[in-house]
C-alpha cells in the first residue's frame, strides 16, 4: 500500500505485523535513513546484530532473486524476528521483492531504502500494489515538521526556542535529517552551562552553520532579484550538491513569503525600512539593500501569483513523473523573468 502522510508517523512508530516489507524512499536521504532505522528497530534492537540482521545488495539479488524470501524465512540462532535490509535499492529489486511478497515464509521483515522514486518506478509500484507491503515517501521537511524536529531534539536538553531563533533555524538547517540533528546537538552543547535555557537568535547565529542553506539562499535571491545568470549558476550548484528540487522550490517560497509579508505592510502605509523591521527573523544586514530593492520591484498581487506557480511546480514534481529538476528550473526562471518587471 501507499502510506498516506497522516499515517507515516504511526507506521514508523509501530508497524502493523501484516506488513512483510517496507520501501522507504525519497530525496531526503537523512529522513529515509532515520525512518528505515526506526522501523527496523521495532524488530531488532541492535541493527548491527549479524544473527538477526542481513544486509543484501542489488548484486546479491541479481545472482539469487530468492534471497529476500530465503533470509526472511531463516530461523535466527538467537531467537526473535529477523530484518532483511537492502539499502540504495532501485527498480532491479522489484522482481525479487514481488517474489517474496507473493508467498512470504517465516516472519522476517524486509526494509528497503531508495532514492527519489517516480510514480512509474517498478520498485515503488511493487510495494504500493501489495497488501503486505507499504511504501513510505520522505520528502523535504515542511515548516511544521521541521519546527517539531527542532523542539523534539532540544527539549530533552531542557531547552526552549524563541520565535526568532526558530525562524532562523528553519531557514538555515537544510533538509538532511542527519545534518539537522547534528547541528541541533551542537547547539545544545553550546548552551550547556548557560543559565538561560531559551535558545535565542544570537545563540542560533553564533552556533548553527548554513548546512547547505547558503546555496538555496543564493537560488532564492537570484529568483526574487531577477538575476538569470546567477540563478543558472546557483541552480547548477544546488543540484550538484544533491539538493532536492522540492527543497529548492520551498527555499524560493520562503523568500517570496517574506517579501509578500513586507509588501503587505507597505500596502498599509509603512515605509520599506519599517516593513523590513517587522519581519522575523530580521533581514540579515548584508541583504537589506537587495531586499529593499526587491520590495520596490514586487507587489502583493504578483507575489501571490508567483507563490501559486511554486505550489503548482511542487505538485508537478511529486505527481506527474516529469523530470523534477527541469520542472523546478522552469518555475524559477519564469519567476525570475517576472522579477525584472515592476508593480
Amino acid at each position: 500500500m501507499k502510506a498516506k502522510a497522516a499515517d507515516i508517523e504511526a507506521f514508523v512508530r509501530k508497524l502493523d505485523p501484516k506488513f512483510r516489507a517496507v520501501v522507504v524512499y525519497g530525496p531526503n536521504e537523512g529522513l529515509v535513513r532515520e525512518r528505515a532505522d526506526r522501523i527496523a528497530g521495532q524488530i531488532v534492537e541492535d541493527l548491527k546484530d549479524p544473527f538477526n540482521v542481513t544486509n543484501l545488495t542489488a548484486a546479491d539479488l541479481k545472482e539469487e532473486p530468492s534471497r529476500i524470501a530465503d533470509e526472511a524465512a531463516a530461523i535466527s540462532m538467537m531467537g526473535g524476528r529477523r530484518v532483511v535490509r537492502i539499502d540504495g535499492a532501485g527498480d532491479a529489486v522489484s522482481e525479487p521483492l514481488k517474489l517474496f511478497l507473493d508467498d512470504p515464509k517465516g516472519d522476517g521483515l524486509a526494509v528497503i531504502t531508495a532514492g527519489d522514486l517516480s510514480p512509474r518506478s517498478a520498485l515503488r509500484k511493487a510495494a504500493e500494489a501489495a497488501k503486505n507491503a507499504v511504501a513510505i515517501p520522505c520528502y523535504a521537511d515542511d515548516a511544521r515538521s521541521l519546527s517539531a524536529l527542532i523542539q523534539q531534539t532540544l527539549r530533552p536538553h531542557g531547552l526552549d526556542v524563541d520565535g526568532d531563533a526558530a525562524s532562523y533555524l528553519m531557514d538555515r538547517l537544510g533538509n538532511d535529517r542527519a545534518v539537522i540533528r547534528g547541528e541541533l546537538e551542537k547547539l545544545a552543547t553550546y548552551k550547556e552551562g548557560d543559565g538561560n535555557r531559551t535558545v535565542t537568535l544570537a545563540d542560533a547565529q553564533a552556533c548553527v552553520g548554513d548546512s547547505g542553506a547558503l546555496t538555496l539562499d543564493e537560488v532564492a535571491g537570484a529568483v526574487s532579484g531577477g538575476n538569470l545568470a546567477a540563478l543558472d549558476r546557483a541552480l547548477s550548484r544546488a543540484y550538484a550538491q544533491g539538493e532536492a528540487p522540492v527543497a529548492v522550490l520551498r527555499a524560493v517560497g520562503r523568500r517570496l513569503m517574506r517579501l509578500y509579508e513586507a509588501a503587505g505592510h507597505m500596502a498599509d502605509g509603512m515605509s520599506a525600512r519599517d516593513a523590513m523591521q517587522r519581519l522575523r527573523p530580521p533581514v540579515f544586514f548584508k541583504e537589506q539593500d537587495s531586499f529593499r530593492a526587491e520590495l520596490e520591484r514586487w507587489g502583493p498581487s504578483r507575489l501571490s501569483k508567483a507563490l501559486s506557480l511554486l505550489m503548482e511546480a511542487e505538485a508537478d514534481c511529486k505527481s506527474t513523473g516529469m523530470p523534477d529538476e527541469a520542472v523546478c528550473a522552469r518555475a524559477c526562471m519564469r519567476i525570475a523573468r517576472a522579477a525584472r518587471q515592476r508593480g
